[in-house]
């Protein structure tokens, strides 16, 4: 009997995974678009944000799964085409998920099952969005992920638009906006992901600044902190017993530790040809290398799950062998 090909192995030492490509099951009537967020709940069901197939008969945006990879539902029909940034925030027995749609530019808080509870549009109470003389917005806007603070104040990144961070009480009062593009100590240039960072004796927002190839950090207030390096592209974070996860769009992931320093990089590829990579067939993408990541969160096992900027979506599932 011939035995079964394994899987392929990805990082060293204490850090090394199992790659498990293509990960859960969906239904035929979903065709995911560019993956481009994932979560997991206290129950281990594992969230998928995705912009959706142009030939998808379903148009639920969000899918989700059981631990096992078992689809269980979807919805969000809504947000079809501008699905971006995905995170899932506690808030002391309930879970809210924070939802980033970049067709539409919209933040939206949602229970875990859909149901809105709150909706962030354009910042015009901040003097860097003014209005235009018709009332239309006339600062470029397109948010592109959410960090809470411990006092449940949210942070919204304009990555694909002004390069701004715009910072909000809980019920989503407006109360500053900081950053701006730029490449000198404070300013941005793509802030694409953003977390609160809670690891430091103060927590602190880390800004993943996507075209100046580096991260950032600034107090919970919006000032400079400091720099981190040692990633190409970075899209998000999240973050795991003191270890930062970061999918880095040139094709890899990277872990950091507590002080920000680079530990091991993930199923690195080809980094000079991923945005050509990125539109091919799936039997295209190399086993055990990634094309495109673009989110990523540990699960409540210490497991890894990635999903890319590729046009037919992928989900990858790291199994930890630690």
């Amino acid at each position: 009997m011939p035995q079964p090909l394994k899987r392929p192995i990805t990082g060293r030492g204490e850090h090394q995974y199992e790659v498990i490509h293509d990960w859960g099951s969906l239904p035929s009537s979903i065709e995911y678009g560019n993956t481009h967020g994932v979560c997991e709940d206290s129950q281990g069901r594992i969230y998928v944000f995705h912009t959706v197939g142009a030939g998808s008969p379903c148009a639920d945006a969000l899918v989700v799964f059981d631990s096992d990879g078992k689809f269980v539902k979807s919805w969000g029909s809504e947000f079809a085409g501008g699905a971006h940034g995905l995170h899932l925030q506690n808030e002391g027995s309930d879970e809210f998920l924070y939802l980033c749609d970049i067709k539409r530019s919209l933040v939206v808080k949602t229970t875990l099952d859909g149901e809105v509870v709150l909706t962030l549009g354009y910042p015009k109470d901040s003097p860097q969005y003014p209005l235009a003389a018709d009332g239309q917005p006339a600062t470029k806007y397109i948010s592109t992920n959410v960090a809470v603070a411990p006092n449940g104040d949210i942070y919204v990144a304009d990555g694909y638009g002004s390069n701004f961070i715009n910072q909000y009480n809980a019920a989503g009062e407006f109360i500053r906006t900081f950053g701006g593009t730029g490449s000198a100590a404070g300013e941005l240039d793509c802030p694409h992901g953003i977390i609160v960072d809670t690891r430091g004796s103060r927590p602190c927002l880390l800004a993943a600044d996507r075209k100046n190839n580096r991260l950032q950090s600034f107090s919970l207030e919006g000032a400079h902190l400091g720099f981190a390096h040692g990633v190409n592209l970075p899209c998000h974070f999240h973050e795991r017993q003191g270890m930062v996860l970061i999918p880095d769009l040139a094709s890899r992931v990277t872990l950091m530790d507590r002080d920000n320093q680079v530990l091991v990089h993930l199923g690195e590829g080809d980094a000079s040809s991923f945005r050509e990579l990125r539109k091919e067939p799936r039997e295209q993408f190399p086993a055990g290398k990634f094309v495109a990541p673009h989110g990523a969160c540990f699960d409540h096992e210490g497991n890894i799950f990635v999903v890319e900027w590729v046009e037919i979506g992928r989900v990858t599932k790291l199994r930890n062998l630690g």
